[in-house]
């Protein structure tokens, strides 16, 4: 068993009938807020220089085959958040969100090797950053990269052709209180099986 075929009352899942049944309390739970969030999405072209090559020194030229996001979290850089006066809890945010990457590629032997690198994505946009508490909201990215198109220039570098997706938000660790249906049950682990009679055995032995 598990939560995902577990349907008791004080396991996580769809509510059935009145959800006001079986609140217990009230939860003080630390947690991260998001207080807003945008969503970037765009294909753009972009100069990587790999490093961490393996296996080390291939034989140029090398061919390009593919890249992707090693993370799905970004780095911001060179953030500026500047409040918009005629805009009361409106802010612009710029930055730079920077996604770490890896690029496979054949090199002139036929020897397949990967090298890793960072796509760098401005940004400048408005959203809702809260002022004036001790607690101070911070910016983070969620990322995602992938690329099938690129060539090699060189010296380790690639141009390559990417489908990039940025989600930034602003956020803040926070205290927060939550009704509760009190603690989780945790239902005992299901072992996986593969019975060559699993499905056999349930079927009927009369036809319907």
């Amino acid at each position: 068993m598990s939560f995902c075929n577990n349907n008791q009352d004080r396991c996580p899942g769809n509510i059935n009938g009145n959800p006001m049944n079986g609140l217990c309390e009230k939860v003080c739970v630390q947690t991260t807020k998001i207080f807003d969030a945008c969503m970037m999405q765009a294909s753009t072209d972009a100069t990587v220089t790999v490093t961490d090559l393996t296996p080390a020194s291939p034989t140029d030229p090398l061919t390009y085959v593919s890249g992707k996001s090693t993370t799905n979290v970004g780095t911001i850089d060179t953030l500026t958040v500047t409040p918009i006066q005629d805009k009361p809890g409106l802010s612009r945010v710029t930055t730079t969100v920077n996604i770490p990457i890896q690029i496979n590629y054949t090199d002139a032997n036929g020897t397949a090797g990967t090298g890793t690198g960072t796509v760098s994505v401005p940004l400048d946009v408005i959203m809702c950053v809260p002022t004036g508490s001790v607690i101070t909201p911070t910016i983070a990215a969620t990322v995602n990269l992938s690329s099938t198109i690129g060539t090699y220039v060189g010296n380790n570098a690639f141009t390559i052709t990417c489908c990039i997706t940025v989600i930034l938000k602003v956020q803040a660790d926070v205290n927060i209180l939550i009704p509760s249906y009190g603690y989780c049950r945790i239902p005992p682990c299901t072992e996986f099986s593969q019975d060559v009679c699993q499905g056999v055995f349930d079927l009927p032995i009369f036809p319907t």
